[in-house]
């Protein structure tokens, strides 16, 4: 009896080492970062790079331009590109 115990715990342990590291590197989850609270006018130019005279075209040039920077599919973070898309949205008027 004790054997067949052993043998069971060994065959589970096997089966856990095999099929554990799976199940962690495949749920394919991506984390959620909580959206930074939108910035002033002020920081938004600050953030953009941009002077308190530039147009709605600058603005989405240098959104643009920073968003390809710091996108997380181009190894860049999350919570960089929320703040460069809170900068666009404050500068534009936008809200969702």
């Amino acid at each position: 009896m004790p054997k067949l115990l052993l043998a069971i715990a060994v065959a589970w342990f096997g089966w856990w080492l095999w099929q554990g590291p799976k199940r962690v590197h495949t749920t394919g989850r991506r984390r959620d970062v909580p959206a930074p609270p939108p910035p002033d006018r002020a920081d938004a130019l600050g953030i953009l790079g941009l002077g308190a005279s530039a147009s709605d075209a600058d603005i989405r040039a240098a959104h643009r331009r920073l968003l390809l920077a710091v996108h997380p599919d181009h190894g860049g973070s999350a919570e960089l590109a929320q703040r460069v898309n809170a900068a666009r949205d404050t500068l534009l008027k936008r809200s969702d």
